[in-house]
């Protein structure tokens, strides 16, 4: 059985006990591992941590930190995905795919054609349920560094708030213009990227004009139309993809 890998969301140090917050434990619990047991332990800073089991009780689990391992499993260019929100459970989905595939974060936002619509208070507990979401997936896929989940925005304010862009970044929308070019041609050099990918429906021209005016390029990933909740992962693994050249 492969060692288990638990998210725990304070600093760790090698040579400390540490009880661990109650997501954490309860899903020690879940496992049922036992004292002695072994578990690999990350922050979301870098890295993880061998680890023991040195107390488990029904309210409280303690262990016992060995050795830190600088590993690191990231892409070589932080890649964002800003996405118009797909309905129902498909975000759940897309969110725990992206981190497995090495998203560095994630922006939901609300455009013209968006079937689900978020904001205060339900839009605040939907962002931490991705959250976890998210640190489920590097759980189990490997990663020491978590993607974010930002708050959710309304597309045409996250884009005016977007900062000039640095000569390292590249900006790309996913489309169906016919000017859009081929994706591996516009994602060449780049160490920073934001890939912008439209709900349901894709963005409205207006939208669209105003992501252009942002320095975002339009890019295909072919003939086929992928469904919202397809086109984001499917650009996120051709990237992915290209750490293995």
């Amino acid at each position: 059985m492969p060692i288990p890998r638990v998210h725990v969301d304070v600093p760790l140090a090698a040579g400390a006990r540490v009880e661990l917050p109650p997501a954490a434990a309860r899903h020690v619990q879940v496992l049922r591992l036992q004292p002695g047991d072994a578990l690999t332990l990350f922050d979301g800073r870098g890295g993880e941590w061998d680890a023991r089991v040195a107390e488990i009780g029904r309210q409280r689990v303690c262990v016992e930190l060995g050795a830190h391992r600088p590993v690191e499993r990231e892409l070589r260019r932080a890649v964002t995905l800003a996405l118009g929100m797909p309905a129902n459970e498909r975000m759940d989905a897309l969110v725990e795919k992206a981190a497995e595939l090495g998203a560095a974060a994630v922006q939901p936002l609300v455009a013209q054609r968006s079937v689900l619509r978020l904001a205060g208070e339900r839009a605040e507990r939907r962002c931490a349920h991705w959250q976890a979401v998210a640190v489920a997936a590097c759980e189990q896929c490997g990663r020491n560094r978590v993607p974010a989940v930002a708050p959710v925005r309304e597309l045409g304010d996250w884009l005016r708030a977007l900062p000039a862009m640095s000569p390292d970044e590249a900006r790309l929308l996913l489309s169906v213009a016919p000017d859009a070019i081929a994706l591996p041609c516009a994602a060449t050099g780049a160490r920073t990227l934001t890939l912008l990918s439209g709900p349901e429906g894709g963005l409205d021209p207006d939208e669209e004009r105003a992501a252009r005016e942002r320095g975002f390029v339009p890019v295909t990933l072919g003939a086929r139309v992928l469904r919202a909740d397809t086109a984001p992962l499917a650009a996120l693994a051709w990237l992915a993809l290209q750490d293995l050249a």
